[in-house]
């Protein structure tokens, strides 16, 4: 029986490209998504050529009992969890001084509420079976913050300290609970940037290069996989050595 991974966030962009690797490495995949249906069944068609089965569930992350119904859902179709992957994730990028009452609340609301949401109801399925695996998007800007970024980086600092502390809460129950802090990741959202501002992005990489969001998807595969039995409660930075 193949293991199963539910992704939020996985219609597209990064969650997109996690699904695949993991389709490819034979898990079932169950693909959260908001919004337009489209893009959540193409990824789920591109998984199934890898001979996998696949879910698709529109549910808002931020929504609790709508996660539980989620949760609830994927048991039933598949009996069992063995990976969350929260990767649901927004940014509302402003200046402090600007920044409005609504646009931190939504940022914290998605990206760390929507992740304790995720965790809390997939944690008794796995405790059950005493085993799983939990993998949280942080980001490199929840470690060194960013100008205009204060809610963001607030909602992935807040992920970094719930990681740690629920998986001291979990390890006895052979649950493993990390994070990955990528750093600028090559998506839509960075080819629109100038090549000014690109090389400035570049003179704090080390490496001097862009990461690909395959790089992200094979760190997310590496935490998920037995190989990673006895790493827990750590932040595995996917950055070029932006941050060391």
């Amino acid at each position: 029986m193949n293991k199963v991974a539910l992704i939020t966030g996985a219609s597209q962009g990064i969650g997109q490209a996690i699904a695949l690797n993991m389709a490819k490495e034979g898990y079932d995949i169950v693909i959260n998504y908001i919004g337009d249906e489209t893009p959540a069944l193409d990824t789920a068609k591109q998984c199934e050529a890898f001979g996998v089965k696949t879910l698709c569930v529109h549910t808002d992350v931020t929504d609790y009992d709508a996660v539980q119904n989620m949760v609830d859902e994927v048991i039933n179709v598949f009996g069992k969890i063995d990976v969350l992957v929260n990767n649901s994730g927004i940014t509302k990028d402003t200046l402090m001084l600007r920044m409005s009452e609504q646009d931190f609340d939504a940022v914290i609301d998605v990206n760390l509420k929507g992740t304790w949401n995720c965790i809390k109801h997939v944690m008794k399925p796995m405790m059950k079976q005493r085993s799983g695996s939990i993998i949280s998007m942080a980001s490199v800007i929840g470690l060194i913050g960013n100008v205009g970024q204060a809610n963001y980086a607030a909602s992935k600092a807040g992920i970094i300290g719930l990681t740690k502390s629920v998986a001291r809460e979990v390890a006895p129950r052979g649950i493993t609970v990390n994070a990955i802090a990528p750093g600028f990741i090559s998506t839509k959202m960075t080819d629109v940037l100038t090549d000014d501002v690109k090389q400035a992005i570049l003179t704090n990489i080390p490496m001097k290069d862009f990461g690909t969001m395959e790089d992200v998807a094979n760190m997310v595969s590496f935490l998920a996989s037995d190989k990673s039995r006895y790493v827990t409660g750590q932040v595995l930075h996917v950055d070029g050595g932006m941050v060391m």
